[in-house]
């Protein structure tokens, strides 16, 4: 591998897996996952992912991605080039069992301190390398990209079955700049406050769709469609 990068700096995972090999044994996270039934993916191996999405400031499904589709993510945890990985929703399930079972400190702590010891990770005070601030950045990176996704997809139902009602009430041209692409294809705001401005943006434009939608004038049957019952529900989760 250190032959792909010979004539410039490796990747955080090539880096980490030279200086750190494989970090923990599936036996340390055995309270949370067990040994019966059919075996899921290598708790130690999601543990690293979870470290490295934060690192380089991903989604669930942006991590997931890179374990299939990179070569460096691939090698940092052990596998073979045709490994398929895992999908999407196995982190979420990873870190919520890792809390239930009180491990995130005992692992996940360990793993980031000998990347700090290492000079993988920057420390920048405790609050901004332990666990439970990888874990926090990780899902509010997820409801960030929820509050996105439900926005464009609405957005995108409402112009197939009524364009020029949507036409009438927003700004197609601007909205389709914000919400062309998918989120998941491109990086997140890596600060807090870019986040929270963004959290803001998609918060007010899903307000502003939803009371459109409500209003007397318009298509009673447009209150209906799946992707504003989304929209309603994740601004209502989310937001209120």
């Amino acid at each position: 591998m250190r032959a792909v990068y010979a004539r410039r700096e490796p990747p955080l995972p090539v880096t980490v897996r030279d200086r750190l090999g494989e970090l923990f044994p599936d036996a340390e996270f055995a309270a949370a996952f067990g040994v019966r039934g059919r075996p899921g993916w290598s708790p130690g191996r999601l543990a690293l992912v979870t470290v490295l999405q934060m690192a380089e400031n991903l989604t669930d499904r942006q991590a997931a991605e890179a374990v299939r589709d990179k070569i460096s993510w691939k090698y940092a945890l052990g596998l073979g080039l045709d490994d398929e990985g895992f999908d999407a929703s196995v982190l979420s399930e990873f870190r919520t069992r890792v809390v239930e079972h009180g491990l995130e400190q005992r692992v996940l702590d360990l793993l980031l301190a000998a990347l700090v010891e290492q000079g993988l990770v920057t420390a920048g005070g405790r609050q901004r390398t332990d666990s439970t601030h990888v874990i926090s950045a990780v899902r509010d990176l997820n409801r960030l990209e929820l509050a996105g996704e439900s926005v464009r997809a609405c957005l995108e139902a409402l112009s197939a079955v009524a364009p020029d009602w949507l036409g009438a009430v927003i700004d197609v041209a601007g909205w389709s700049r914000r919400y062309g692409a998918r989120i998941d294809t491109w990086r997140l705001p890596a600060t807090p406050a870019k986040r929270t401005e963004l959290v803001a943006a998609y918060g007010a434009d899903a307000l502003l769709l939803l009371r459109a939608v409500s209003d007397p004038q318009a298509p009673a049957w447009l209150r209906e469609l799946p992707a504003v019952e989304v929209l309603r529900v994740v601004l209502v989760q989310n937001y209120l």
